[in-house]
């Protein structure tokens, strides 16, 4: 007891509790925000991490700080604290500076995508050798109704998407996979059931509770705050509504964050639970595929809106 509530004595370590709030950053990302020397920030994480108020997830050499309420006696506390953030000093600085980090995140993702869009689809699949995993995503996809797939690409998922469901539409944030994908609606005639837009994943542009099925096809691991897109996926889903996403298994491969623009190194299925459970959805089905030598695992899973 007495290790937390020192830790929480200190205006500063309230502020990095505020900022990881909204999400996960590196010791760079939290200098950045706050504008400080990464001695003193580390020092701070350091008595956080020790009083069990943060814990550290390390993905290749970078490590990423998160939020840890926990069961203990900081998860009793936490909703008091939590409603009185705003009153300690530097919020206007310090919801400048996570704006700026997320923007700088998005703006290399969209960079990357915008330059190597035709190519996009060959680069992915060679340089991390994945299984083949297309026809057991679709066999997911449940018949009927609206399907959203976020992160839409080139689009070439788009004609199996087509097939099950009543009206698709894709969005990406790159321009030059909007045009891809627009290409590809019209190589196989669908622009009756068909649509892409320009749209970001963490701002979904469909009304709460108006969509049936949400597609995620290796695309979270590009995401500034995976828990901001969950959150929002949640919102559109309808009350029967399914999630169904193909992603990477955890990886140490650190240069697809510069050959591939990849903000996480895949993830591990506790760590996607965790994250669906805290906005309101379930996890229902989990699967990895790929087993040959070298080749990167694929998880796909499935997750629908929990009912009260």
């Amino acid at each position: 007891m007495l290790n937390l509530f020192k830790a929480l004595a200190d205006s500063t370590r309230i502020r990095l509790l505020r900022i990881l709030r909204q999400g996960d950053f590196t010791v760079q990302d939290l200098m950045q925000i706050l504008d400080m020397g990464q001695s003193r920030i580390s020092r701070h994480l350091k008595l956080l991490c020790e009083a069990g108020l943060l814990r550290v997830e390390k993905q290749g050499t970078w490590h990423y700080y998160r939020l840890s309420p926990g069961e203990g006696l900081f998860s009793d506390v936490w909703p008091f604290i939590e409603s009185r953030l705003a009153c300690i000093e530097g919020q206007e600085h310090d919801s400048i500076g996570v704006l700026q980090v997320m923007a700088e995140r998005r703006r290399r993702s969209q960079d990357f995508f915008d330059d190597h869009a035709r190519d996009w689809d060959r680069m992915h699949v060679e340089l991390l050798n994945l299984p083949d995993y297309q026809e057991s995503l679709v066999a997911l996809l449940p018949a009927g109704g609206l399907v959203v797939e976020i992160g839409v690409g080139t689009g070439s998922l788009l004609p199996f998407l087509a097939q099950k469901c009543e009206h698709t539409v894709g969005l990406d944030h790159s321009p030059s996979m909007v045009n891809l994908a627009r290409e590809t609606v019209a190589k196989y005639r669908l622009r009756d059931k068909v649509e892409v837009r320009l749209a970001e994943m963490n701002h979904l542009p469909f009304a709460g509770g108006t969509v049936r099925t949400v597609v995620m096809n290796q695309v979270l691991h590009h995401a500034e705050q995976p828990l901001e897109v969950f959150r929002e996926i949640e919102r559109v889903l309808q009350r029967e509504g399914l999630l169904v996403m193909a992603d990477l298994t955890r990886h140490e491969y650190d240069w697809t964050r510069d050959r591939l623009a990849d903000q996480w190194l895949g993830f591990k299925q506790q760590e996607l639970e965790g994250w669906l459970a805290e906005v309101g959805l379930k996890m229902t089905s989990y699967q990895e595929l790929g087993n040959s030598a070298g080749q990167q695992k694929v998880l796909l899973l499935t997750a629908g809106v929990k009912h009260s």
